[in-house]
């Protein structure tokens, strides 16, 4: 039976902000977790490669790739207001990505399962020409990107449950009719993108879809968002992949969030994407780690995610 892969390496640990709430704690208590799960026999974990300046280029500039290397490597400790990089941070990002590629590369040839890529720093912020909100890559956004383009994969679909609106993931595909981009948030909350009338354009138009969640929604409500407009929206679309921008921070007890899910939500919400996975693509799946800063609902969190997606 195949395994589910984790994607980590410790270079992640590197990326050192200090005390801001994105940091590397986040990922010692999920690799501390996953490592002591019940299913722990269940899981692989491959050692991943970093993404070439190339492969980052199929979601971001080559302008934006020089300026990120050129401010990492002067010693700058801040990209924007709240995204704070160290002298490793550039190396991190593209582990991060890398792992991603790899994860793809590995489900698509039928080597494991699926995929849950415990990175950091995270990407859904991340636009084409900009680092914001704690991201500096796009992580999926070049995962979907090498899908299309080395693997031959023609349309892909993302679903970002991350208590924010992943603005840069919208902004590299809102002109692209081959990747779906589905999004639930707390609405109106940071970036301030992500109305539900942001659709896409021209061709893509209808392959951007925003849902607005408010603040105090929780499992019930996610469950309900997910089996009457999400599934039902991937299977119209019939991608050959799904990716999940997977933030933790619409937990009930995250500090930076306001939404209400529960572990129980999470396994929930997951089950639905791995089962569409299983209908519409062959079981592609691959989950890369967004938010989520409260440190025993993060780990939490993430063991229901992962243990869907070995029971898939």
């Amino acid at each position: 039976m195949l395994k589910t892969a984790i994607y980590y390496d410790p270079i992640f640990l590197a990326h050192d902000t200090g005390d801001h709430p994105e940091n590397y704690n986040r990922l010692t208590a999920i690799v501390e977790k996953l490592k002591s799960a019940p299913f722990h026999k269940s899981i692989a974990w491959p050692k991943p490669a970093p993404a070439s300046i190339t492969q980052a280029e199929y979601a971001h500039t080559p302008s934006y790739m020089r300026w990120l290397e050129e401010r990492i490597l002067s010693g700058a400790h801040y990209l924007d207001a709240d995204t704070i990089v160290s002298t490793q941070s550039f190396d991190a990002a593209l582990m991060a990505a890398g792992a991603v590629i790899c994860a793809t590369r590995e489900v698509i040839n039928g080597n494991y399962k699926n995929a849950f890529c415990a990175v950091r720093p995270p990407g859904h912020h991340a636009e084409a020409f900009r680092a914001m909100g704690f991201c500096l890559l796009n992580n999926v956004a070049i995962g979907a990107r090498f899908a299309q383009l080395e693997m031959g994969l023609k349309k892909v679909a993302i679903v970002d449950f991350d208590v924010h609106h992943g603005n840069g993931t919208q902004h590299i595909f809102y002109e692209d009719p081959s990747v779906l981009y589905i999004s639930t948030h707390l609405w109106p909350h940071y970036p301030g993108t992500g109305s539900e009338d942001e659709t896409g354009e021209e061709a893509a138009l209808g392959t951007n879809m925003n849902i607005c969640m408010k603040s105090g929604d929780g499992d019930e409500k996610f469950i309900e968002v997910f089996g009457g407009r999400i599934i039902p929206a991937l299977r119209k679309f019939g991608p050959e992949i799904i990716f999940v921008s997977a933030g933790f921070d619409a937990h009930v007890n995250d500090p930076l969030g306001g939404l209400a899910l529960t572990e129980t939500g999470y396994a929930a919400i997951t089950r639905m994407i791995a089962d569409a996975a299983v209908e519409l693509c062959q079981g592609r799946l691959i989950s890369s780690l967004e938010g989520g800063y409260n440190l025993r609902a993060l780990a939490a969190s993430v063991e229901a995610h992962v243990g869907e997606l070995v029971n898939s």
